[in-house]
């Protein structure tokens, strides 16, 4: 559904009366289209002293095809800044992050691109824990601050990580992360032969098999779209009676349609059998598929209740349980889940979802070692306010709300939480982690 209001600020009379009446003012976000230069301008790189990572960052964002500058000239305009704060070893060296941002803050160009990289807190100690904690607050604080569409993110990158660091750079930097807004990312020590750069980065999935469930429309659809675009076949499944449009779906992407009611007792193995025998096995399985009963809880039925967390979670803890066991799902493989900031926040009428997308985050952290030990990973998307059928539904004022609500005040776009989850999957992406990502806009409601 079309953003009226954002319309109207962009016509002459809207910009006209939006800054006079002190409204919002929402950019029209830059998202990716292929052949695009990563960034409007060149990054600028700084580093603490003692920092780890300055020198490989600089390596990584020349081969992403980024102009990358050291030293601040005159009023130059930056697509990035990007700051290597791993040496911030006592709260008084955070002097070393202001001293570097304060003089170029204002210059961040439209759309542009902040990025902080630190230290796991839980993985170092005393006085350097205590700094490095500090700055998810300067980050998010930035975030609220910037304008025109640009957006702040922090990296932790554990020690021995450093090299694995460049599919993250390359999503955060780029109109991929359009809508994904001061969001908190760690990336973990692996062993680097599991880190493989991929043969191309336009096409990082080619080879692949990608199962994406609820894909017959909306965000599911566009994860398919994306996911195929990167150059996996995708293997698109929903229940029959969303048959007509799950191969309109398929036929679109160049995939594979499977009709299959993922709650039934037998459709994990039916699942299993069909990426064995048709696909051989599976490399990528997003977890997409899921319904809504919303009722207060005073007002709930038993069948609200159990439907929603029977699609949402069981379901999934079930597949994943058999593709493990049969390891249908290959070595090196990915499982992605899709939670919700209704999952982390709560959201009136909703406790039944709320409480299954909650248990989205639980089945990312209790699979990630899991996932560790056969060279593969397992993360979470947890969307906000994204523009689909079903949020059109939803009453005008609340719907107004949803939107403006955030950072960059406006909607995000189904396409927003596939490219997430597209860098989820990418090869290069072996030390993602156990991560849940909000695709929200920094939504002023939650953590």
């Amino acid at each position: 559904m079309a953003d009226r209001y954002q319309q109207f600020t962009k016509t002459p009379v809207g910009k006209f009366l939006v800054p006079k009446l002190g409204l919002p003012n929402p950019a029209t976000l830059r998202r990716y289209q292929p052949g695009q230069p990563p960034l409007e301008g060149p990054a600028l790189l700084g580093a603490a002293p003692g920092g780890r990572l300055e020198k490989t960052v600089k390596t990584q964002l020349a081969d992403a095809g980024i102009d990358v500058v050291t030293e601040a000239a005159g009023d130059q305009k930056y697509g990035a800044l990007v700051f290597d704060a791993t040496g911030v070893t006592d709260p008084k060296q955070l002097r070393e992050v202001y001293k570097f941002f304060q003089p170029v803050i204002r210059r961040v160009g439209y759309c542009g691109r902040v990025v902080v990289l630190g230290t796991p807190p839980e993985l170092a100690e005393g006085r350097e824990r205590v700094a490095q904690r500090a700055l998810e607050g300067f980050v998010r604080s930035v975030a609220k601050e910037l304008k025109r569409g640009a957006t702040a993110q922090l990296v932790y990158v554990a020690t021995g990580a450093e090299e694995a660091t460049e599919s993250t750079l390359r999503f955060l930097l780029s109109a991929k992360s359009a809508f994904v807004d001061a969001q908190v990312i760690r990336i973990g020590a692996v062993g680097q032969a599991q880190v493989t750069a991929p043969e191309s980065w336009d096409k990082p999935l080619a080879g692949k098999v990608a199962l994406v469930t609820g894909a017959s429309r909306g965000i599911g659809a566009a994860i398919a779209e994306v996911l195929a675009r990167d150059g996996a076949h995708v293997v698109a499944l929903d229940i029959p009676a969303q048959g007509a449009d799950l191969s309109k779906t398929a036929n679109k992407v160049g995939g594979t349609a499977l009709q299959l009611d993922i709650t039934a007792a037998d459709a994990p193995e039916k699942l299993a059998e069909h990426l064995t025998q048709r696909h051989g096995g599976v490399d990528i399985v997003v977890h997409n598929a899921g319904i809504t009963r919303d009722k207060t809880l005073g007002n709930l039925t038993e069948g609200g209740w159990d439907s929603v967390i029977a699609v949402n979670l069981a379901s999934q803890l079930a597949v994943n349980d058999k593709l493990l066991a049969d390891k249908v799902l290959h070595d090196g493989g990915r499982i992605i889940g899709v939670s919700s900031i209704a999952g982390i926040a709560g959201n009136v009428g909703q406790t039944n979802y709320a409480t299954s997308k909650a248990g989205v985050i639980g089945m990312v952290n209790v699979g990630a070692p899991v996932l560790a030990e056969r060279g593969g990973t397992i993360n979470a998307v947890a969307p906000g306010f994204i523009e689909t059928k079903m949020t059109a539904a939803v009453p005008l004022f609340i719907r107004e709300a949803g939107r403006r609500l955030s950072s960059l005040g406006q909607g995000g776009l189904p396409v927003d939480v596939a490219e997430t989850i597209a860098w989820y999957a990418n090869p290069a992406s072996a030390a993602v982690n156990g991560n849940v990502v909000r695709v929200c806009g920094q939504a002023l409601l939650g953590a």
